[in-house]
């Protein structure tokens, strides 16, 4: 009998402390999307019980070339927590992941409530208050990385921690499609992509990710931040790197692993 869903859940929550598990194979498909929701919402609903904040979503496998690595036709959500968030210049402390990786994106904060099917990119347009230089730290509470989308999505979308630059800036006027992105680690260059990486635009994966919450019957939030998916490959690092992210026209961000 496949292991179920509460199981494979408390896997993934042991997995922090204790060490990567193996693939959840003996508990989904790997392209059972609905199983996998089922997994990550167990989890969400435990640590909302436990007092930690909701403060907005994560858009993975936002790059074509990924998708068609792990067989999908469609990105991935996660939730985001306040007590993943590092300030600025900030530190990450090493022992807080397991296998992490950096990338860089564009943050939207959003100004008004979202929770109805049907937006599109202008509406999230319209409805987001500022747009901000961000970088995700990625990690995987599966061994080795070797997840498939059921694996990715049940565990959080590999979601870590994240880091939001001082600047907002208002979306007027910006231009999020060609704007170019360069991620360094110690002062190298490590990464670099555009806005176009992103699903075509970071606002086709934003209105992606308010579409298919609604038609889950969940809705964002005024408040909420969206981080929209890489602009670039993302990075493994390690204790002692310096991580800094530069995008055009939304400045910078960065953060060190101590």
């Amino acid at each position: 009998m496949p292991v179920s869903h509460e199981a494979l859940a408390e896997r993934l929550r042991d997995a922090y402390q204790q060490g990567a598990t193996p693939p959840l194979r003996d508990g989904l498909e790997p392209n059972d999307g609905d199983g996998a929701y089922a997994v990550q919402a167990i989890n969400t609903g435990l640590w909302t019980a436990r007092g930690r904040k909701i403060v907005g979503r994560k858009i993975g496998l936002t790059s074509k070339a990924v998708q068609t690595q792990l067989g999908v036709d469609q990105p991935d959500f996660g939730v985001l927590f306040q007590d993943m968030e590092i300030p600025d210049s900030g530190v990450l402390p090493a022992s807080a992941t397991l296998q992490p990786k950096a990338e860089a994106e564009v943050a939207l904060i959003l100004g008004r409530d979202l929770n109805h099917d049907g937006l599109t990119a202008d509406d999230l347009l319209a409805a987001a208050d500022c747009a901000v230089a961000a970088i995700e730290i990625v990690d995987s509470r599966i061994a080795d990385w070797k997840i498939t989308f059921a694996d990715t999505v049940a565990d959080n979308g590999s979601s870590a921690f994240f880091v939001l630059g001082a600047p907002r800036r208002l979306l007027q006027g910006l231009d999020l499609y060609t704007c170019g992105m360069a991620l360094e680690v110690n002062g190298a260059i490590a990464s670099i992509g555009a806005g176009a990486a992103c699903l075509g635009h970071p606002l086709n994966a934003a209105a992606w990710l308010a579409n298919t919450l609604a038609r889950r019957g969940e809705a964002l939030r005024a408040g909420d931040i969206l981080l929209t998916g890489a602009l670039g490959p993302m990075v493994a690092i390690k204790a002692g790197d310096r991580v800094r992210a530069q995008i055009g026209g939304l400045g910078q961000v960065s953060f060190s692993v101590e």
